[in-house]
C-alpha cells in the first residue's frame, strides 16, 4: 500500500508539474518550455508504467479486472495518446487537456486505494476479460481526445491556443479520424464482452444495466457518424454531440454503478 501511494503522488507530481511547465509555455510563447513539458509528462508516464507493473507483481495477474486499475491504464494512454496527436498533427494543446484529465483520476485513484482489490469474483477470471478491457480503455482514450480538440476548437478560441498550418478543416478530418478509430475499439469492446458473458453467465447478451449502456454508447458514437454524414457542414451541432456523447460514455464506464438499477447488475463487484 506504502508503495502505491507513493507511486501514485510520484506521478501526480511529475503531472503537474509537466501541465505547469506546458502551461507557461503556452501563455509566454516559451517554445523552449515544450521540451521541459513533455519530458515531464514521459517521466509520468513511466512512473505510472511501474506502478502498473508493481501491481502485476503484487496480485499476480494483470492490473486489469477492477475500477481504480483501468482509471490507472487510462492516465497512461491519455496523456501518450496527446503525444502522439502532437508529433503527427503537430498539435501541442490536446496535450494539455490530456495531461488534466489524468491528473484528475490519478487523484481519484490516489484518496480510494480501496479500488484495488485483489479478491475477485470468478467471473473476471476470463480469458475474454483482458481485452474486452484493454480495447474499452483504448477507445475510451481516443474518444476522449477527439471530444477535447473539438470542444477547444469550436467553444474555445483563444489566440494563445492558435496553431499555425493546421485550418478548421484539417482538424475536423483529424477529429473525425480519430472518433473512426475509437469507435472500432469500442466495437471490438462489445464483442469480447459478448464472448466473455457468454464463458461467464452462459450467455451472449442479458440486457443487463451495464451491457444496456454500453449498447447505448455503442449506438450514440454510430448515429455521429449519421449526423457528420447527412449534416456535414453543421460543425457546431457535431461538437456540441460529442461533449453528450462523452458524458454518456463516462456514465457508462462508471456512473452506472450509482444508479439504481445497480444493484441489479452483474456487473457490479
Amino acid at each position: 500500500m506504502v508503495d502505491y501511494l507513493l507511486l501514485t503522488a510520484f506521478g501526480m507530481f511529475l503531472f503537474s508539474f509537466g501541465l505547469g511547465i506546458f502551461s507557461v509555455m503556452i501563455n509566454h510563447k516559451l517554445k523552449g518550455f515544450e521540451r521541459m513539458g513533455d519530458l515531464f509528462n514521459l517521466l509520468g508516464m513511466f512512473a505510472l508504467l511501474v506502478l502498473i507493473l508493481h501491481l502485476w507483481i503484487t496480485h499476480q495477474r494483470p492490473p486489469l479486472q477492477t475500477l481504480g486499475e483501468t482509471r490507472l491504464w487510462y492516465c497512461l494512454l491519455l496523456p501518450m495518446c496527446g503525444m502522439v496527436i502532437n508529433v503527427k498533427l503537430k498539435l501541442s494543446w490536446p496535450l494539455w487537456y490530456c495531461q488534466s484529465l489524468a491528473l484528475l483520476f490519478l487523484t481519484i485513484d490516489f484518496f480510494n486505494p480501496a479500488a484495488f482489490e485483489t479478491l475477485l469474483p470468478p467471473a473476471l477470471l476470463s480469458i475474454y476479460f483482458i481485452p474486452h478491457v484493454v480495447v474499452y480503455i483504448i477507445a475510451y482514450a481516443l474518444l476522449t481526445v477527439a471530444t477535447f480538440m473539438g470542444a477547444k476548437n469550436f467553444f474555445w478560441k483563444n489566440k494563445m491556443f492558435h496553431q499555425p498550418g493546421l485550418n478548421d478543416d484539417s482538424l475536423i478530418k483529424s477529429i473525425d479520424q480519430i472518433i473512426a478509430m475509437g469507435y472500432a475499439f469500442l466495437t471490438m469492446g462489445l464483442l469480447f464482452g459478448a464472448l466473455w458473458a457468454k464463458e461467464a453467465w452462459g450467455h451472449y447478451w442479458t440486457w443487463d444495466p451495464k451491457e444496456t449502456w454500453a449498447f447505448i454508447t455503442w449506438m450514440i458514437y454510430l448515429i455521429y457518424f449519421h449526423l457528420r454524414y447527412f449534416y456535414l457542414k453543421k460543425i457546431r451541432l457535431a461538437q456540441f454531440y460529442l461533449l453528450g456523447a462523452l458524458i454518456m460514455l463516462f456514465i457508462c464506464w462508471f456512473g452506472v454503478n450509482y444508479l439504481p438499477t445497480a444493484g441489479q447488475s452483474i456487473h457490479t463487484y
